[in-house]
């Protein structure tokens, strides 16, 4: 009996210093540094933004393909990403493939 209460005992004992650990994160990073949202590291508009949020953070596009369809579907081109607008709402972006 004397050693299931010492057993007992340990894993409580245990058990106190595993609940009480705590980590704190601490970031050195620039705090104005956005993270790359492609696997090219390029940065570009994510979903839900709109067409003048757009403009504002990545400037005026290289060319703009006229809207198509019902809903309309925009297309602006950048010189990195194409940009696809639903009205004037982001729905993708995307990074073209290089050509091998």
């Amino acid at each position: 009996m004397s050693t299931f209460r010492l057993t007992i005992s340990f894993i409580l004992l245990i058990s106190c210093y595993a609940t009480n650990s705590q980590a704190e994160v601490i970031s050195i990073a620039d705090p104005n540094y956005q993270t790359p949202n492609s696997p090219a590291g390029i940065l570009r508009p994510v979903n839900g933004m709109s067409m003048s949020r757009v403009e504002q953070q990545f400037g005026q596009p290289d060319d703009i393909v006229p809207p198509i369809g019902d809903p309309p579907i925009t297309r602006w081109i950048y010189g990195d990403f194409s940009v696809f607008f639903e009205y004037s709402t982001v729905i993708q972006s995307v990074v073209p493939h290089e050509e091998p």
